[in-house]
């Protein structure tokens, strides 16, 4: 199974596509901006989806689900949600077909046009909060904290893999609580949530932070995100939080009861995490022989080739390795046993190394004399012989080593490309050279941002949580700051 893909340092996006294609996970589909999961990448996108249902639950929050469409005087309810979501937004207009007289098809039936138009979810605030009033009445119906699992359509007109597409799937979180506190502290604990998700099980790690007010979600009164950085130098957003203050509760007439009787509004918050992670995690550890997975969301953590000549051996090799199957799988660990008799022993290894199952075990007649299995690792191509008897624990240390050398690597190159400036000179010298987040002093003013953003492509990232009080002058207005933000061009 020959590879033949793009190496990253001649052309790092055709690299990417490339691979999601060749590596079983995705395609394009006949809906132009919309794709195919493809079975190998949606059992990832399931362990994804497992864990962070359990982060979630354990977190007090349960999942509902709400419909697709939503009427468009809803959206109409909350000004800069609207205006934030309108270029992107699929609209309803009719509920019919019917075949053309003249016989050339199907055609929209004229006579069955929508008294309202229906907008096909970008996002679900608005129907979520139509409901809301509904649920809550009093102090004692709060918090109320929901999750759901769905897809959302958003009509972008460049589109790529799992990085941007018209339709994609995710999860949204919509709470309500009492006070502002409780909903601050809330999107502040889902964005921590997120970090942990990520770092612990992607390996990726991230920089928590928050939303420049022209950055924010749109209704939002405060945006928490983890950034995380490519391979490339470019900067992508993992997951987002919204502190959205009582905007939805005021627009939806959402109040609720005190303990002393009086009416106030709830407060709110939303966040959500999507299949945009799968490119997060292709792009932040594969190299240019295919994938490089974390252990802890392989679809195939272990993977077992027989090498033999004839059925008499593959019969015998099958007897020693079904207890091994069994033991892993009785401890969590997956595995795959490939007997294949249509494909050789070398395009097994290649096809394994293309999806990056992180570890392959082989074992021929002469692992079988000495009581053997070589033992191989993705994430480093390093091989070894191990006893039958020691293979076990072996592969424990593996899914352990893997998970934490892959988040260490990835670590490394991203502190290596923090890059402080001072000037506007060297930031769009640094920004052209290296790449990767630049630390910099900014006025505070959208006016600024927006220059920079025209002129370079940079944004800025995020104001980092941890970053220290730093008295210093804009790099590019020479105005005061207090502290470095975080610029990079972004996917």
């Amino acid at each position: 199974m020959g590879k033949n893909l793009t190496k990253r340092a001649e052309d790092y996006s055709k690299w990417y596509n490339e691979l999601v294609v060749k590596a079983d996970l995705a395609e394009n589909s006949g809906v132009r901006g919309c794709m195919v999961i493809k079975p190998y990448g949606y059992a990832i996108w399931e362990k994804m989806q497992a864990q962070l249902d359990i982060m979630f639950k354990e977190t007090g929050h349960e999942n509902a689900y709400f419909p697709l469409f939503i009427p468009k005087s809803y959206l109409s309810k909350e000004a800069s949600h609207v205006e934030g979501f309108a270029k992107e937004c699929a609209v309803v207009t009719h509920y019919r077909l019917k075949n053309a007289e003249d016989g050339s098809g199907i055609i929209v039936d004229p006579e069955a046009k929508l008294e309202e138009e229906l907008i096909v979810r970008p996002t679900s605030e608005t129907i979520i909060w139509d409901t809301y009033r509904r649920w809550i009445q009093s102090y004692r119906d709060l918090p109320l904290l929901i999750n759901q699992w769905a897809n959302v359509v958003r009509w972008e007109m460049r589109t790529r893999l799992f990085l941007r597409t018209a339709e994609f799937l995710w999860q949204e979180g919509h709470t309500a609580h009492a006070t502002e506190k409780e909903a601050i502290a809330e999107a502040e604990q889902m964005m921590n949530v997120y970090a942990e998700f990520v770092e612990n099980y992607m390996a990726v790690p991230v920089i928590k932070g928050t939303k420049t007010a022209s950055e924010r979600f749109a209704g939002a009164l405060e945006t928490y995100c983890i950034e995380a950085l490519m391979q490339d130098g470019k900067a992508l957003q993992a997951g987002t939080s919204h502190f959205l203050g009582q905007n939805f509760a005021k627009a939806f007439d959402v109040k609720f009861a005190t303990k002393e009787g009086v009416q106030e509004y709830v407060w709110a918050t939303s966040w959500g995490v999507s299949t945009r992670l799968m490119g997060a995690l292709i792009m932040t550890h594969s190299d240019d022989n295919g994938l490089v997975l974390p252990p802890k969301l392989a679809p195939i953590q272990v993977v077992i080739v027989p090498i033999y000549k004839g059925e008499d051996q593959l019969d015998a090799i099958s007897e020693r390795v079904a207890p091994l199957v069994k033991e892993l799988r009785s401890k969590g660990i997956s595995v795959k046993y490939d007997d294949r008799d249509t494909h050789k022993p070398g395009f097994k290894f290649n096809e394994y190394e293309l999806k990056g199952v992180p570890v392959r075990l082989a074992i021929g007649q002469r692992d079988m004399d000495n009581g053997t299995f070589e033992v191989a690792r993705r994430d480093t191509f390093e091989k070894e012989t191990v006893k039958a008897d020691e293979v076990v624990a072996k592969i424990e240390f593996l899914m352990k080593d893997i998970q934490a050398n892959i988040h260490n690597k990835a670590l490394e190159h991203r502190r290596t490309h923090i890059t402080e400036v001072n000037s506007y000179e060297e930031f769009k010298e640094v920004l052209e050279g290296k790449g990767g987040f630049i630390s910099a002093h900014w006025d505070g003013t959208s006016e600024t941002e927006e220059l920079v953003k025209e002129q370079t492509k940079a944004t800025i990232r995020c104001i980092p949580i941890d970053a220290k009080e730093e008295a210093g002058v804009c790099m590019v207005t020479g105005k005061p700051s207090s502290r470095r933000v975080l610029f990079a061009k972004a996917y």
